[in-house]
């Protein structure tokens, strides 16, 4: 599970982006409530997350739809959270909206689709916590994947969370229109 922090003043942007150019290999979050969630990255979980995003970056090479961002990205949600997702995806015309500085910091908006890979650090409902952030501030389309469990769970604003046992692909149209998620790679 994530180490959450209750501080004596809330983290500000600058301060996180320097503790996690400090300690390579912790993902530093900030609730929108001010607490610093620190989060070790190990090596399955970063291989399974590239395996996601890596896929998403395939299919988007193919389409033009958007810009691709790995787990170092972070995000800066209207409720004041600032999040970096496992891999997301934000639609070109919101990249090509933003200025040369904001494009150099944090991202200002919540990305419309989010995929979170749960890692032994983790549990389930603190990452189904974290996709009703999303959902709340934007998201379009979440993605939970549970390597152990070897589920899947899919989020939209909204709508009843789809759930996915024992499945080797998910399609998901119509936010990423023709991309099919291949869980083999990921649970492998």
């Amino acid at each position: 599970m994530g180490i959450r922090l209750d501080l004596l003043h809330r983290v500000t942007d600058e301060e996180l982006r320097e503790l996690s150019e400090r300690n390579p290999g912790y993902q530093f979050e900030r609730t929108a409530d001010g607490r610093l969630i620190v989060t070790p990255t190990g090596l399955e979980s970063g291989r399974r997350s590239l395996k996601v995003a890596y896929q998403l970056e395939r299919w988007n090479e193919r389409t033009g739809l958007g810009v691709v961002f790995d787990s170092s990205t972070g995000f800066r949600l209207p409720d004041g959270s600032l999040f970096s997702p496992d891999a997301s995806w934000v639609a070109r015309e919101r990249w090509e909206a933003l200025s040369p500085e904001e494009r150099e910091g944090f991202g200002p908006f919540c990305p419309d689709v989010v995929f979170e890979v749960r890692s032994a650090s983790q549990g389930v409902g603190e990452l189904r916590e974290k996709m009703g952030v999303y959902m709340a501030n934007g998201a379009r389309l979440g993605v939970l994947i549970d390597p152990y469990g070897r589920v899947v769970e899919v989020y939209r604003p909204g709508g009843r969370v789809e759930r996915y046992e024992g499945v080797e692909r998910i399609a998901l149209d119509p936010e990423l229109p023709g991309f099919v998620l291949e869980l083999g790679p990921v649970f492998a």
